[in-house]
């Protein structure tokens, strides 16, 4: 069933108004999503692949864990609920740093005009990868990768295929986040 998305002026204010998330997507209404980077204490980051069955960058390598925010839905609850829906992980709201909100306003040729705000959270990531279940709709595989794999793969990324070439900027300013995390743990 689909989901009802609040809807937000340009600045991320609520306008009290709530829509189809197809309709959110034609018509290009502003709106919340959730994303959650995992990082080990190993200095690892945990990447997930897009389903091919995404309309929207099928295939792609990209944020550990992400969302929409339903409607009503407070940004915590929807980090939790999304983290235990696309890999099967419970976790507590207490888990999750906020590092910021991020704007990411892409227009999308097959119809999509896609205005989110990333409400972005870091979280250590303390159970192994055999103990995730990714659900095959949302997510095609994951990944530990190192701080050096991540940087190599996405110096190219517009050749390569592997992160979303137009979220470099994004990815950069989140994977400075995380190496504070790193350097934390030493």
């Amino acid at each position: 069933m689909e989901e009802y998305l609040d809807i937000l002026d340009k600045t991320g204010k609520p306008l009290g108004e709530s829509y189809l998330k197809s309709v959110v997507h034609q018509k290009g209404y502003y709106h919340n999503t959730v994303h959650i980077w995992f990082y080990t204490k190993e200095g690892q980051i945990l990447l997930a692949q897009r389903s091919f069955k995404k309309t929207i960058c099928p295939g792609m390598w990209d944020v550990s864990v992400a969302g929409h925010v339903d409607a009503g839905e407070t940004l915590e609850d929807a980090a939790v609920r999304e983290i235990r829906e696309e890999i099967g992980l419970k976790i507590h709201s207490e888990d999750l740093e906020k590092i910021g909100v991020f704007e990411c306003f892409e227009e999308y040729s097959f119809g999509v005009s896609d205005n989110e705000f990333h409400h972005t959270y870091l979280s250590e990531l303390k159970s192994s990868l055999e103990n995730l279940t990714p659900d095959p709709g949302e997510v095609e595989a994951i990944k530990l990768v190192s701080v050096d794999t991540f940087l190599d793969k996405l110096e190219e990324s517009e050749k390569n295929d592997h992160f979303v070439p137009s979220n470099k900027p994004y990815y950069l300013t989140v994977l400075s986040y995380i190496k504070t995390k790193f350097a934390d743990k030493k």
